[in-house]
């Protein structure tokens, strides 16, 4: 088999933040896989052929890269942000667990890249400066119960928070639930930070205290972060540094 696969991330939306190391692969590629805005963002040239895909075939989408790669071909997946965050890595790797055996002697490579969490958090400052968790607010693969756990858990813990896809047309209650279970847990003026397209033309971010957060606030493209009991802002004329020290005293009430 002289074929191989590599999994990408296209960074947050700027082509300034795509890594060289993904330029390259993308170079070299005679296939390109992927949802579809994504694969969009890939020039057409001679010898590249493009693969678009609905957003929910994330398995015979990696069954199909998969196949491919097997029959010689130098296949590329593309997920936006880094690949195994929320994204095509994982699934890839479900569909070689599952798949015939020769898959499992394929070259493939996982190119990591800026996911939408780390990109907004430097817009900022640095609001996941200490321990932090991340978090896929889209029931469509877990069960809501689950989600609705793990926000709870993290709050109770003090982990600073990233949550991806917050709020959809489809999903237009569940990011109000999430906000009930943060002021629940929090009880304080902790920020919040709406990162919406970062890096793109459409960029908007906005900082308020966590119960001044609203639902409307968020939709599919924003990034939405969380800080933690010690997170600060320090006022400027712009949009505020936000940034959670590092060193956490000694008693800090989880002993």
């Amino acid at each position: 088999m002289t074929g191989g696969l590599a999994i990408v991330g296209l960074g947050p939306g700027d082509a300034a933040l795509v890594t060289p190391q993904v330029t390259a692969a993308l170079a070299l590629a005679s296939d390109i896989v992927g949802y579809g805005p994504y694969v969009d963002r890939i020039p057409a040239r001679a010898g590249l052929t493009l693969h678009p895909s609905d957003n929910r075939v994330e398995l015979e989408r990696a069954q199909h890269a998969l196949e491919m790669a097997a029959e010689g071909r130098r296949v590329v997946v593309v997920s936006s942000g880094d690949p195994g965050v929320f994204a095509m890595a994982a699934a890839v790797f479900e569909a070689v667990e599952s798949g015939p055996q020769h898959w499992r002697r394929l070259q493939i490579d996982v190119l990591p890249g800026i996911t939408a969490m780390l990109a907004a958090a430097a817009r900022v400052g640095a609001p996941l400066g200490h321990d932090f968790c991340a978090i896929n607010l889209s029931d469509n693969l877990k069960p809501w119960a689950l989600i609705e756990k793990r926000v709870r858990l993290a709050a109770e813990a003090d982990f600073a928070m990233a949550f991806y896809n917050p709020r959809s047309k489809a999903r237009p209650d569940g990011f109000a639930r999430v906000l009930k279970v943060l002021n629940d847990a929090c009880q304080d003026n902790r920020p919040v930070i709406f990162a919406r397209a970062v890096s793109t033309p459409d960029e908007a971010i906005r900082i308020v205290p966590l119960p001044e957060a609203t639902p409307e606030m968020a939709d599919m493209r924003t990034m939405v972060l969380v800080g933690t009991s010690a997170t600060r802002l320090i006022a400027r004329d712009d949009v505020p540094f936000v940034y959670t020290p590092r060193s956490v005293p000694a008693r800090s009430g989880f002993e």
